[in-house]
C-alpha cells in the first residue's frame, strides 16, 4: 500500500464537526453480489469493519431467502458475531416474520425499506405505498416498544426508472408518513443514482419546511452517474450529519435496474478527512479491509481511494 502525501486538512465554514458513516456493505453490499459469501467470512467482514473505527454497521436482513439468498444466513452470521461493544449492529426486516427472527437473534436495532414511488412499491414489496406502511405499522411500533431503534429507508427519492423524476412534494409526503410511525432515522436513498445536487438542497429544504430536520435524516447516493460525492457535501451543506456508505463500493439494489454501486466509504472518508470532518475511521485499516474483501469476491474494489492506495509504481 503506498502513502498518501501528507498535507493539512482545509476545514469549510458551515460544515459539521463530526460525521458519522452509517456502513452498508455487509447488508446492502453484499445482498447484490452474484456469489454466496460464506457466513464466516461475513463475519469476520464485520470484525474487520468494526475494527477500522466504523461504529454502525449493517450487518444482515432477515428478508425471505427467496428474495435475497446471498443473505439467507442472516441467524448463523450474528451468532458467529457475537456482540461488538460499542458499534451499532443493525439489520433490516421486511415485515413482522423478520421482526420476530430478528429478536431471536438478539438484535437491539433494526431498518424497514419504504419506497417513495408506487412502481417501486410494487416491485418491491408488492404492496402500493399505503399498503407498505400499514406493514411497517406493527413492525415499527414492537420494535419500539421492545427499546430498538428503527431507521426508515425511504428509496427513489430522487429518480425512478419507472416513473422518472419524482416529485419533491410527493418525497415529503411518505417522509412524513414514514417518521410519523415512530421510527427514529430516515434515510433518503438515491436509489438509481440520479440526483444532482441542486435538487439534493431542494429535497432537505422542503422537509425542513415540514418540520423534519437535518437531525432526524441520512442520505444514501449511489454513483451511478458519478454524483454521489458531490450530493454528500451538498446533503452536509444543508446540516446533514449521517451519510451511508459501503466499503468498496459494494452494492447496489437488486430489484432497481441501473442501480450501480453505492458510495464507497474509503472515497467518502477521504472526502471528509480532507475537510477536517472527524469520523472515527483509520482509512489504512479500512482500505485493508477492502482489500481483503475484494480478493473473496474474485474482483477489484471499484473504490478510487482504494486503487490509489494500492497503487505500486514499481508496477509501471
Amino acid at each position: 500500500m503506498t502513502v498518501p502525501p501528507d498535507y493539512e486538512p482545509q476545514p469549510e465554514a458551515g460544515l459539521p464537526p463530526r460525521v458519522e458513516i452509517y456502513e452498508v456493505g455487509p447488508r446492502d453490499g453484499l445482498q447484490n453480489e452474484s456469489a454466496v459469501v460464506p457466513a464466516d467470512v461475513k463475519a469476520e467482514f464485520v470484525r474487520r469493519l468494526a475494527a477500522a473505527g466504523l461504529r454502525a454497521v449493517e450487518t444482515t436482513s432477515f428478508v425471505h431467502p427467496r428474495w435475497v439468498p446471498q443473505l439467507a444466513d442472516a441467524a448463523e452470521v450474528l451468532a458467529l458475531l457475537g456482540p461488538l461493544p460499542g458499534v451499532r449492529l443493525p439489520v433490516l426486516v421486511p415485515n413482522e416474520r423478520g421482526l420476530d427472527r430478528a429478536l431471536e437473534a438478539g438484535v437491539r436495532e433494526i431498518a424497514v425499506f419504504g419506497s417513495a414511488t408506487e412502481t417501486f412499491a410494487r416491485r418491491n414489496l408488492n404492496r402500493t405505498v399505503a399498503e407498505s406502511l400499514e406493514m411497517f405499522a406493527p413492525v415499527v411500533a414492537r420494535a419500539r416498544g421492545e427499546g430498538l431503534g428503527v431507521r426508515a429507508y425511504l428509496s427513489m427519492c430522487f429518480g425512478d426508472p419507472w416513473e422518472g423524476s419524482v416529485p419533491v412534494t410527493q418525497v415529503v409526503d411518505v417522509a412524513g408518513r414514514l417518521l410519523a410511525l415512530g421510527t427514529t432515522e430516515l434515510s433518503l436513498g438515491d436509489t438509481i443514482g440520479v440526483a444532482t445536487p441542486g435538487h439534493v438542497t431542494a429535497l432537505v429544504g422542503a422537509l425542513d419546511d415540514a418540520g423534519i430536520t437535518t437531525d432526524r435524516l441520512a442520505v444514501h447516493f449511489h454513483d451511478t452517474y458519478g454524483q454521489a460525492l458531490a450530493n454528500t457535501l451538498t446533503a452536509l451543506r444543508c446540516g446533514v450529519t449521517t451519510v451511508d456508505a459501503a466499503a468498496g463500493g459494494l452494492g447496489g439494489c437488486p430489484f432497481a435496474r441501473s442501480a450501480t454501486g453505492n458510495l464507497a466509504t474509503e472515497d467518502l472518508v477521504w472526502l471528509l478527512h480532507g475537510l477536517g470532518i472527524e469520523t472515527g475511521v483509520d482509512l489504512p485499516a479500512l482500505v485493508r479491509t477492502s482489500r481483503w474483501m475484494a480478493e473473496h469476491l474474485g474482483r477489484p474494489s471499484p473504490s478510487r481511494v482504494v486503487q490509489a492506495l494500492t497503487h505500486d509504481p514499481a508496477e509501471e
